[in-house]
């Protein structure tokens, strides 16, 4: 009988992605046509919900209610149901927010440039893209105090992170907003009379980060007697079982377990952020402060039977949220359902805030201002992604705003093709039946890359090893 149990998780978990598919809210009223939408020498609060899957959003459909305070910033802001990020895990995906350059021209990939024991050379923006100026500078060369409180790891600021920052947060790794929120409001109280930039960081919703004081399985069945706690361990070792095997084989139940932790995870966040949100009001700040509210990636949680990210650009890793809070109260309540990318946050914030932006600038961003979108405008752009992560694949993917979704693997070849339309899920690959599609999907997406110097036809994609954690080199062996 267990057996059985299998089909009807998986069918349920496709219906429930159809509904979140199908169920995008038209467009309301959009009290912004024809206003400026300029907000010159106005604070900006960037944060970032490390690892916050799409679809486990209130806002964006989930069925519980686990994000109130998320919500409610959707509800009074622009809710963009569609934000797709140019990787599927932190620190190439973080970067591109800072550039407006994709991870193949930013070229912040992994955590090494070169990881061949006794030699280790750690990634460095600087180094490996000199002529990229960062959101910090260009905000700091414009007047604005910049801070950034984070949790380490993947932002570490040893990666170029802290660039144009004049207070950079990153000593508590897989650190949570319990960590990095007291410290950016102390920092924040002492610039309430200037004009601010914050990065806001926290992996609370991440698999290697746990509470103080543990789990308290708030959302876990109270019949669940697995073998699972939620351990961080745990988490690890199913990540690893994963890479090294294809997949992990689990029970309804205890798939079941693993997602109400990780809304657990999620709703911790959102409660300590509407504690932020709560000490900004109470210091004035609230109205001449914008909020851009997103993740950098989402993360599997046996959608495609592994556990974490970074090694696949399925949807529950590159399917994010993206809320845009202004200072106005009659700016309420627009949901825009068009597709957009992460490597239009740069664009937009400048935009946002009427910072003039050189002709060089203009040379590095990538993406466009998305505040046409917030006055109404419709957009239709194509989503590019990427993934070299750890050497362990190399992948690049593209969605189209009309549902369609290619994945290419460098070093294997493989080739698939989604209809998102029919199977948000991603359950079949519809490469040998669609040929035309397939091809016409494979030449855009080479020629992207071609367009910003990168020739994938003309690489070697060799698979190795470039550890993120130091328990994935064990054992290693120069060859």
């Amino acid at each position: 009988m267990q057996q059985l149990r299998y089909p009807r998780l998986v069918i349920a978990a496709l219906c429930l992605s159809f509904i979140l598919w199908q169920s995008t809210p038209a467009y309301t009223a959009f009290p912004a046509a024809g206003m400026p939408l300029k907000y010159k020498d106005y604070n900006i609060v960037l944060v970032s919900f490390d690892a916050m899957q799409a679809r486990h959003i209130h806002a964006l459909g989930y069925p519980k209610a686990i994000t109130p305070t998320i919500d409610a910033m959707a509800k009074d802001g622009f809710n963009f149901t569609q934000m797709i990020s140019v990787a599927s895990w932190t620190v190439p995906a973080s970067m591109t927010w800072f550039t407006g350059a994709y991870p193949s021209e930013h070229r912040l990939l992994n955590k090494f440039v070169v990881y061949d024991p006794p030699t280790e050379k750690i990634a460095n923006l600087k180094q490996l893209a000199p002529g990229i100026v960062t959101l910090a500078e260009v905000l700091k060369e414009n007047g604005y105090a910049t801070g950034g409180f984070t949790g380490d790891a993947g932002v570490a600021g040893v990666f170029g992170y802290k660039q144009g920052f004049d207070v950079y947060f990153d000593d508590a790794k897989f650190g949570d907003m319990e960590q990095s929120i007291p410290r950016a409001l102390t920092w924040v109280t002492e610039q309430k009379d200037k004009k601010f930039f914050l990065f806001l960081h926290g992996y609370d919703s991440h698999g290697q980060c746990i509470p103080a004081g543990d789990l308290d399985r708030r959302f876990v069945s109270p019949s669940y007697h697995g073998k699972y706690t939620g351990s961080k361990e745990e988490q690890e070792a199913l990540r690893e079982e994963g890479l090294a095997n294809g997949a992990i084989n689990l029970n309804d139940e205890d798939v079941a377990f693993w997602r109400a932790i990780y809304d657990e995870k999620i709703n911790r966040a959102d409660s300590r952020f509407k504690k932020f949100l709560d000490d900004m009001d109470a210091l004035g700040l609230t109205g001449r402060t914008l909020f851009v509210l997103t993740s950098d990636h989402g993360t599997e949680v046996y959608e495609h039977k592994r556990f974490d990210h970074g090694f696949s650009l399925y949807d529950e890793l590159i399917h994010v949220p993206l809320i845009i809070k202004l200072p106005e109260h009659n700016l309420r309540g627009t949901t825009i359902p068009h597709q957009v990318s992460s490597i239009d946050v740069m664009p937009t914030v400048l935009d946002l805030l009427d910072v003039q932006v050189s002709e060089q600038m203009k040379k590095q961003l990538r993406g466009s201002s998305l505040v046409p979108a917030m006055r109404g405008e419709a957009i239709d752009q194509d989503a590019y992604s990427e993934t070299d992560y750890r050497l362990y694949t190399f992948k690049r993917s593209l969605r189209t705003p009309d549902g369609w979704k290619f994945i290419y693997t460098m070093e294997s070849k493989k080739k698939e093709l989604y209809n998102l339309n029919v199977d948000p899920g991603e359950t079949k690959n519809l490469i040998e039946s669609e040929t035309r599609r397939a091809y016409e999907l494979e030449q855009k997406l080479f020629a992207h890359f071609a367009d910003i110097g990168h020739d994938l036809t003309k690489k070697q994609w060799k698979t190795g090893l470039s550890p993120v954690y130091p328990s994935q080199a064990k054992g290693w062996k120069k060859p």
